[in-house]
């Protein structure tokens, strides 16, 4: 069972990831680490929450957040979707480990396959810097729009012309009337860490990370 920590102290590893679909599909691999969490604390307000392990806890905070915190050194580890790091600018962090889980996609949709084919589109998306990227690559004129929900609305609108956004099964899409027109990039869950932490906590960290490796090992064969 795990136990509350309000330790800050250079001995305890700290583990920043958000509550939802990252961090469930994340406790079996945490559990098979030793790092397992109590279902109470999980269900609880709490925001800091211990785990198996009294020298790792973990920190909930939301998704856009975990790399900031992970950067400012208030987190020496997180757990972040890759789409998070690819909008990422800085350089204070390593991208460590691909952990296989909350697979989806980054794609581009619109209401015809023909869409993409504009000499000047105008593009919603909250993927702003992935989306500047993939049209300079590409040698297209774009208008990108920024958004933040409801995505599918900007082409049945006119707000847009295409969206790029996350896509599980398409269906959402299907049901707006939309079509997935091209995958930018498969999208999963990274371990991320904060480069300060490893040079001064290299010891400790690589520890916590070599059993999350083996891990994530385990579930794979699993």
């Amino acid at each position: 069972m795990s136990k509350q920590t309000n330790k800050t102290d250079a001995d305890t590893t700290n583990i920043a990831l958000a509550k939802g679909r990252i961090l469930q599909s994340a406790l079996p691999v945490f559990g098979a680490a030793g790092m397992g969490v109590a279902p109470q604390d999980l269900d609880s307000r709490r925001l800091i929450v211990g785990t198996e392990s009294p020298d790792v806890r973990m920190t909930i905070v939301r998704s856009s957040d975990v790399l900031t915190y992970v950067e400012h050194g208030a987190a020496d580890l997180g757990i972040v979707g890759k789409d998070m790091l690819m909008e990422y600018e800085g350089n204070n962090i390593y991208e460590v480990l691909d952990l296989g889980i909350s697979c989806c996609r980054l794609v581009i949709a619109g209401c015809s396959p023909q869409s993409l084919q504009g000499s000047h589109l105008r593009v919603a998306t909250k993927y702003v810097k992935s989306a500047a990227r993939y049209f300079a690559a590409a040698g297209k004129q774009a208008e990108i729009i920024r958004l933040y929900g409801s995505m599918e609305l900007a082409p049945l609108t006119g707000l847009a012309d295409i969206i790029i956004d996350l896509v599980d099964t398409g269906n959402t899409l299907k049901a707006n009337g939309l079509h997935e027109i091209e995958e930018i990039a498969p999208i999963s869950a990274r371990l991320v860490a904060s480069k300060a932490a490893m040079k001064m906590r290299s010891t400790q960290l690589e520890e916590v990370i070599g059993r999350i490796r083996n891990a994530v090992e385990v579930e794979e064969v699993l």
